[in-house]
């Protein structure tokens, strides 16, 4: 899912000139990072990642492969962190690096409002009700959501929080405690649902072990939060819900953390 924001902002940074004159600089918890770092090995672009300490270490290992700078960060302080010393970074040496800033950049919510939201639409035969996603940067919810509304006035948003400051819900922001993307537009989002890392990690296994499918952390806390939207009382609701979850990671990612939940 982060490979889409990552190609976009490059491009915006190609089109500027700033790239691959620069490197590309930002913070992200982990997944953008090996967006940026794959496309930048591809593209020539030289890039640098502030990514907090406790990412998972097959994201690290990832950056690493695809010839990334890794910065790591202090782990307590999660993605708000990261972008921290990202910003001091750029403004210390402002011509080595292109600062991307995936939290502000436009392109993030524009590349999924061109690609997620009109996918969504296809595939559902513009049938979706509700588009439930987890909330980092928040683009994919803002720029598919966008989309969504502008085709069907009535689909709802549904962002998805961590339930307190400290989590273990790698990517997701607890909005009233943490720095708050520029591009996130609280009034656009129809409702919003916090879940915690233990109910996140149940589906995780669940979907593991009955269905076949390996997901991330945030791929679970969305799931929780579409649970509670079925279980309502729908006697009032004239037609079926179709509930579209993001799930914008494998669980391959988090297999040093996932350890745990199998005793070992």
């Amino acid at each position: 899912m982060k490979d889409r924001p990552a190609r976009e902002i490059l491009r915006a940074g190609i089109a500027d000139g700033a790239l691959p004159a620069r490197r590309l600089l930002d913070a992200s918890s982990g997944n953008t990072a090996v967006a940026y770092a794959m496309l930048g090995a591809a593209a020539r672009i030289d890039v640098t990642v502030c990514v907090p300490a406790n990412a998972s270490r097959e994201r690290r290992d990832l950056l690493r492969m695809y010839g990334a700078e890794l910065i790591e960060t202090d782990p307590l302080e999660g993605s708000d962190g990261a972008i921290r010393r990202a910003r001091e970074l750029a403004a210390a040496e402002p011509h080595r690096y292109w600062y991307a800033d995936q939290y502000s950049h436009p392109a993030n919510p524009r590349a999924h409002y061109l690609t997620t939201g009109p996918e969504i639409w296809r595939d559902t035969k513009g049938a979706v009700t509700h588009l439930v996603a987890g909330v980092g940067t928040s683009g994919t919810l803002m720029g598919a959501g966008r989309f969504l509304k502008q085709m069907r006035r009535d689909v709802r948003l549904v962002a998805v929080e961590p339930d307190s400051p400290f989590h273990g819900l790698e990517g997701l922001k607890h909005m009233r405690t943490a720095m708050v993307p520029a591009i996130y537009d609280r009034s656009a989002i129809d409702e919003t649902v916090l879940v915690g890392t233990e109910e996140a990690e149940w589906w995780v296994t669940h979907l593991a072990r009955e269905h076949g499918l390996f997901v991330g952390w945030s791929t679970g806390a969305a799931l929780v939060a579409a649970g509670r939207l079925l279980s309502r009382d729908t006697r009032d609701q004239p037609e079926p819900r179709i509930v579209v979850v993001i799930a914008p990671d494998g669980g391959t990612r988090y297999l040093s953390e996932a350890r745990r939940l199998f005793g070992e």
